[in-house]
């Protein structure tokens, strides 16, 4: 197949590119290079079945030739991006959606849109199932990117009723792994860079709220499987296993060997306001229609994470 990934040189899309080359497929990745980096796939430079657009999926898309896959991951996902960029996060959830259905219609392609656990919010309901409709608060900070997904998802299912585009939605839960960015913002390259450095980490308010972790072959894995099913509507796709984040915390401490400590601090900015007090995925629906459920232990997945960090880091 010839397959296009958006975010193609992000944590995730860099992940998809490998799996689809390694299975004899065609990879075209397109990223504008706001949170991506070209470092992610430097190593396919030279490849023949690879190629690179630099390009931001807000704006018309053209690619020549046939494509058979478009799988929509362009997205700004962390509070620090969107944050900072919120306009450019609500962009790339209406417009770049809207361009990237538009090619899969005008190419006949199946499309995939990553969509996101944030579009429950605050969840009423624990775990969380594909029939929740959540509980966001729309003008918030957070609601920048939580109603962006929101917004796609709908958008992605009117193209699917109206347009008979062949779609999929993946709701992505916590996913952690090589190629995340030091500066990403989120807890886990948050925890490791700091328990490398051995400086105290950082846990907002008392770290009881909880999250769920998986990692990113994982997640890879169950992707390629929603996109090949006969599957309508969003799929959850994360861990179901369910930890505090002072644990968490204390779990990273423990496997990168780190003398850190934990500093507890009350935030003064809007980092976690309407932040979800529970997070964890009822996967029920990808492993009944997929055979899907994670098999990276959350202990093992840190030990690899936290030997990409230490490269990063350069403290090898």
């Amino acid at each position: 197949m010839r397959i296009l990934i958006t975010g193609g040189a992000g944590f995730i899309g860099s992940h998809l590119c490998d799996r689809y080359l390694a299975e004899g497929h065609e990879v075209i990745a397109m990223d504008n290079l706001k949170t991506g980096s070209t470092d992610n796939i430097a190593h396919l430079a030279g490849h023949p079945r690879f190629s690179f657009i630099h390009h931001d999926v807000t704006n018309y898309i053209y690619v020549a030739g046939v494509l058979d896959r478009v799988l929509h991951l362009a997205s700004l996902p962390s509070p620090v991006d969107y944050l900072n960029l919120p306009i450019q996060t609500l962009k790339v959830g209406a417009l770049g959606t809207h361009n990237t259905l538009g090619l899969a219609l005008a190419k006949g392609a199946r499309y995939l849109l990553a969509s996101t656990s944030e579009v429950y919010g605050d969840p009423l309901v624990h775990p969380q199932d594909e029939s929740y409709w959540g509980n966001v608060n729309p003008v918030g900070p957070r609601g920048v990117y939580d109603e962006s997904k929101r917004f796609a998802e709908a958008l992605t299912m009117a193209y699917d009723r109206y347009h008979d585009v062949d779609t999929r939605i993946v709701r992505i839960f916590n996913t952690y792994g090589p190629r995340m960015r030091l500066e990403d913002g989120r807890v886990v390259p948050n925890f490791i860079s700091q328990a490398l450095r051995g400086v105290p980490l950082t846990v907002y308010d008392k770290g009881q709220r909880t999250r769920s972790f998986c990692y990113v072959s994982d997640l890879v894995e169950g992707i390629v499987r929603l996109l090949e099913a006969d599957v309508e509507g969003p799929v959850n796709l994360g861990n179901p296993s369910e930890i505090t984040i002072v644990d968490f915390a204390k779990l990273v401490i423990d496997v990168a060997e780190s003398g850190a400590e934990l500093t507890f601090v009350v935030p003064k900015d809007e980092r976690t306001r309407d932040d979800p007090k529970q997070r964890c995925p009822d996967i029920s629906l990808a492993r009944e229609a997929l055979g899907w459920e994670p098999q990276v232990a959350l202990r093992d997945g840190l030990r690899k994470t936290i030997v990409y960090f230490r490269t990063r880091l350069g403290l090898d």
